[in-house]
């Protein structure tokens, strides 16, 4: 039975064993475990680096916010460091994407992962949304989490595709700062995918060669259909990016024309009311020597030539 109480579920280092194909928190670790790490403490890094023995170096690796994808092996220790998709809501409720880096440290005994933030793949593989997620099995581990990582980024560039359909569709409508910086968002959110993507592409890639992490053959298609997905995901992510980058385009000019079009508006506006304004100012001048005609006059002439005016510039725009 899984152990999920208060005091584990909150802890920044977890371990987790797999029994019959389930995952399940213990409170000690044991060989062939995995340890969760998210968001260390100062004393807790120490004790990844003198308990367990990790490499100083592979756990601020992990815990580097600009660290990019990449797989090193030093000694009897192996670290891959993949970004994975992250989905926020910012303030003013623009919904933005971004990736994080995850690090994966394999040594004899022990599978760690290690973050800054907890992510959403570790949420699922501590949930067992994962089948058949078992740490004592390194190497299908690690494809499992690469696996579902590239079904991630599929998954989000499916919203971020949802999301510009439906901005584009009001901004038929209204023209607001809210849905073009909802674009705006978007368009920089793949930008991060597709830089992190490929980024990951070249970590999967190396590790397909098998020089760094020991293959089985039983490992092989999980590895293909990984680095499948992780091409798609690269290919859809270009193609969002043509998109979204044409329609920011378009509504530009759209932007551009409807400015046009509210100062035309202003501009006959303007144009109609100088006309009353011209025959009663000449009317305010101090003529007391010219004889004026009677006050019916002025007025029957402006609304005359005003509503001549009027119907002469709505013709000309009509051509």
């Amino acid at each position: 039975m899984d152990c999920f109480c208060g005091r584990c579920k909150f802890n920044m280092i977890s371990y987790f064993t797999s029994e019959n194909g389930i995952l399940t928190q213990c409170e000690e670790p044991s060989t062939g475990c995995w340890i969760s790490v998210v968001n260390p403490t100062p004393q807790e890094v120490k004790k990844l680096i003198e308990d367990f023995g990790l490499d100083s170096g592979f756990v601020k690796s992990s815990l580097d916010e600009e660290e990019s994808s990449r797989i090193e092996r030093e000694d009897d220790q192996t670290l891959v460091i993949i970004d994975t998709p992250v989905s926020s809501v910012d303030d003013d409720k623009t919904r933005s994407f971004y990736t994080q880096p995850m690090g994966i440290i394999l040594t004899d005994e022990y599978v760690f992962t290690i973050s800054i933030k907890e992510t959403q793949i570790i949420k699922e593989a501590m949930r067992g949304n994962i089948r058949n997620l078992r740490p004592s099995f390194k190497t299908r581990f690690v494809l499992q989490i690469l696996l579902r990582i590239a079904a991630l980024f599929l998954i989000y560039l499916k919203q971020i595709d949802k999301i510009s359909s439906a901005a584009e569709q009001q901004l038929h409508d209204a023209m607001k700062n809210e849905l073009l910086m909802q674009l705006l968002a978007l368009e920089k959110s793949l930008v991060y995918f597709s830089t992190s993507l490929k980024a990951n592409e070249a970590t999967i890639e190396k590790i397909f060669r098998g020089r760094v992490i020991k293959l089985y053959d039983e490992d092989q298609d999980l590895l293909e259909d990984v680095l499948i997905e992780m091409k798609q995901a690269i290919e859809m992510s270009s193609i969002y990016t043509g998109i979204l980058s044409s329609m920011m385009d378009g509504f530009s000019s759209v932007i551009s024309n409807n400015l046009n079009i509210v100062m035309w508006r202003l501009t006959i506006i303007t144009v109609i009311l100088e006309i009353p304004n011209i025959i009663f100012s000449f009317y305010g001048i101090n003529t007391v020597d010219l004889p004026m005609p009677f006050t019916w006059f002025p007025i029957s002439l402006a609304i005359c030539l005003t509503s001549i005016m009027a119907i002469t510039l709505m013709k000309w725009k009509r051509k």
